[in-house]
């Protein structure tokens, strides 16, 4: 058996904290491994940035309190530069552009399912406004073909 008064003590106080989350540099880390390697932007790889942006909302949020929302409004508005960036080169796929309206449905539940998360609203509106530029005019469809709308 194990004497008690050999263990370490816990203090509270001396606990190492937990490393906060930043979907913002997650983005980055992801849009320059992508490029560095072929030049091109892998519509996948930001498909699965962008299925992530909610887990991020709350873990940013939460983790880091003080800048979490702002990392993560980075992030995201990143990847919306560069959709923009693919809508106006004739190169975003369809499928990328109903994930990223998946997404901001997403984060607009996650951020209306927790108090702490009122303020996201806004920022996930601001994003949903400017994807919803790149739209046809009717808003649901993207170059004539159904987008994902919850």
């Amino acid at each position: 058996m194990n004497d008690v008064s050999t263990q370490p003590e816990h203090n509270v106080t001396t606990a190492p904290m937990s490393i906060a989350t930043d979907y913002n540099a997650y983005v980055i880390q992801a849009l320059s491994r992508m490029t560095r390697s072929s030049g091109n932007i892998d519509q996948q790889v930001l498909r699965r940035c962008l299925g992530l942006s909610s887990s991020y909302l709350l873990t940013d949020a939460t983790m880091n309190p003080n800048a979490g929302l702002t990392t993560w409004c980075s992030g995201f508005s990143r990847i919306v530069d560069v959709l923009s960036a693919l809508h106006s080169r004739n190169e975003l796929e369809l499928q990328t552009i109903s994930e990223a309206s998946k997404a901001c449905s997403e984060c607009w539940g996650v951020a209306g399912g927790w108090r702490e998360l009122e303020q996201a609203r806004d920022r996930v509106k601001e994003i949903a406004t400017r994807l919803k530029g790149l739209l046809d005019e009717n808003g649901r469809t993207y170059r004539g073909e159904r987008i994902y709308i919850p």
